[in-house]
C-alpha cells in the first residue's frame, strides 16, 4: 500500500487529492469500477466487507482469496495492471458475529483478519466498535482499542508470514452502521474534535501496550462522523461549516486523514468539499448497487414491454418472491405495513436487494432477461423511456447496443462523480 501512503502524503502536503473505496462484491459493479480506473488512468480501491466475504463465504459465498482471484481475473481480462488494483477489507472484526460471546466472536475475527491479509488485502479497516453478546452497549473506547490492537497483531503476523507490502490500517470508534442507518434520520451529530483526539489517544496507547508502536505510522485513517448519512429514503447532506473544527484537528496528525463512511447519495460538490476537508477516503457501496438495481429494474420493464409477458424473464417478480421466501437479509431493517415493507424492499436507499443478486433464481432471471434483449435489439425510443442517459450515449456512439453495458454505464455515472471529486482541485475552486 505504498501508493496509498504516497497519496496521503500528497494530501497532507496540501494537494487536495483523495481516493474513493468501492465497497461491493457484485461482479458488474466491480467491472464498472475497473473500467473507470482504465478510463481515468488511475488506481481503484476495492474493499470487501466482513459480511460479504469471510472464512465461511459470507453472503457472496466467497472467501477472501476467492474474492481476490475474481477481481484479478476481471482486471486481467480488461487489461488493468494488478498493481493498480488495491484491495482492502471493510469492517473487519466481530461484526458478522455480534450474536456470539465476545471471546468467540474475536477468535472468529482473528481468523478473518489472517485470511484477508494472507490473501493480499493490504488496507485493513479494524472495526471492533460493535458490542457482542455480554458486552456493555455501547462498547467503551478502551475496549474497542484493545480489540483493534489484538487484531492488528494478527494482521502483522499474517503479513510477516506471507510477505509483500506491509498493511495499512484504519481505526475509529464512531463508525457508521454498514449499509446505512437503520433508524429514520433527521440529522446526525458530527464527531467532536475532543472525541477524535480521545480515540487516537486510546488506540495509540493500545498499540504501545501490544508492542505495535512501530506499526502506528501505518495507521493512515480515522473513521469519524462528518455529518453524512442516509436511511431508507432520506439523505443527510454534508455541511462543511459543521465539520470545520473536526477538519482542522486532523491537520495535527502527520500521517493520517479521515475515512468517511456512508457517503452514498451526496452531491458532487459535497464530495469535493469532503476531500478538501481531509475526509480523503470516501467509502461508497449501496449507491453503486442502487444504480445497478435501477438499471436492472428498467431492463425488466423494457423486457416485458418489448418481448411480451409470456417470453419476459420477470426479474422483479422473481426477486420479490425470493425476498419473501428468504427474508433473513431484510426483515430486521424494514418495518411497518406490508406495503411499506414492499416499497422498502424494492426501493430503499440502503438497498438490501444487494444481498439477493447471488441467489440462483435471481441470477437466472437476470441472464434470461439480458439474453432476451440481446436476441431482439431494443428500439432507441423504448430504451430512452427507461434509461434516457444510456439512450443518449448509444445515440452519440459512446455506448454500444448491449444491455449489460447499459447497466455498467449506469454504475459508471456514480463512480465518475467520486473520481472527479478525488482529483486535486485548483486553488479557490470551492471557495
Amino acid at each position: 500500500m505504498q501508493s496509498l501512503q504516497h497519496l496521503i502524503r500528497r494530501h497532507k502536503a496540501g494537494d487536495a487529492a483523495g481516493i474513493y473505496s468501492v465497497c461491493s462484491a457484485h461482479p458488474w459493479v466491480l467491472e464498472s469500477a475497473l473500467r473507470v480506473a482504465l478510463e481515468t488512468d488511475s488506481a481503484v480501491l476495492i474493499e470487501a466487507t466482513s459480511n460479504q466475504v469471510n472464512q465461511f463465504g459470507g453472503y457472496t459465498g466467497m472467501q477472501p482469496a476467492q474474492f481476490r482471484d475474481a477481481v484479478w481475473a476481471q482486471a486481467d481480462t480488461l487489461g488493468l495492471p494488478r498493481d493498480r488494483v488495491w484491495l482492502g477489507g471493510d469492517h473487519l472484526g466481530p461484526n458478522a458475529w455480534q450474536d456470539r460471546p465476545a471471546q468467540e466472536a474475536m477468535q472468529l475475527a482473528e481468523t478473518l483478519i489472517d485470511d484477508y491479509v494472507a490473501a493480499g488485502f493490504r488496507k485493513i479497516h479494524l472495526d471492533c466498535s460493535m458490542s457482542c453478546q455480554g458486552d456493555p452497549i455501547p462498547l467503551g473506547d478502551d475496549d474497542v482499542a484493545a480489540r483493534a490492537a489484538r487484531l492488528c497483531q494478527i494482521a502483522e503476523r499474517s503479513w510477516q508470514r506471507t510477505g509483500g507490502e506491509p498493511p495499512v490500517y484504519v481505526i475509529g470508534t464512531e463508525v457508521p452502521v454498514p449499509g446505512g442507518a437503520q433508524e429514520t434520520l433527521d440529522d446526525v451529530q458530527v464527531t467532536h474534535p475532543d472525541a477524535a483526539a480521545r480515540t487516537l489517544q486510546v488506540h495509540h496507547a493500545a498499540w504501545q501496550q501490544a508492542g505495535l508502536e512501530h506499526v502506528w505510522p501505518r495507521v493512515i485513517a480515522l473513521v469519524v462522523q462528518p455529518g453524512v448519512e442516509f436511511d431508507h429514503h432520506r439523505v443527510v447532506h454534508y455541511q462543511p461549516e459543521k465539520a470545520a473544527a473536526l477538519s482542522r484537528f486532523i491537520t495535527s496528525q502527520p500521517h493520517m486523514v479521515y475515512e468517511a463512511h456512508s457517503t452514498d447519495y451526496q452531491t458532487p460538490l459535497a464530495y469535493r468539499q469532503l476531500v478538501r476537508d481531509h475526509f480523503a477516503i470516501l467509502k461508497v457501496g449501496p449507491a453503486l448497487t442502487f444504480a445497478l438495481r435501477e438499471a436492472l429494474f428498467a431492463l425488466d420493464h423494457i423486457d416485458r414491454q418489448w418481448n411480451g409477458e409470456l417470453k419476459a424473464a420477470h426479474l422483479c417478480d422473481t426477486l420479490e418472491q425470493v425476498m419473501h421466501e428468504q427474508p433473513e437479509q431484510w426483515r430486521r431493517y424494514y418495518h411497518g405495513t406490508p406495503h411499506q415493507q414492499f416499497i422498502d424492499r424494492q426501493y430503499s436507499l440502503s438497498d438490501r436487494v444487494r444481498y439477493y443478486w447471488p441467489q440462483p433464481q435471481v441470477q437466472q432471471a437476470v441472464d434470461t432477461m439480458v439474453s432476451n434483449l440481446r436476441q431482439r435489439p431494443v428500439p432507441l425510443a423504448l430504451l430512452s423511456q427507461y434509461l434516457p442517459e444510456q439512450a443518449r450515449a448509444v445515440s452519440a456512439g459512446r455506448l454500444n447496443h448491449d444491455p449489460h453495458d447499459w447497466v455498467l454505464d449506469k454504475i459508471r455515472g456514480v463512480l465518475l462523480t467520486y473520481a472527479h471529486a478525488c482529483q486535486p482541485q485548483p486553488q479557490g475552486a470551492l471557495a
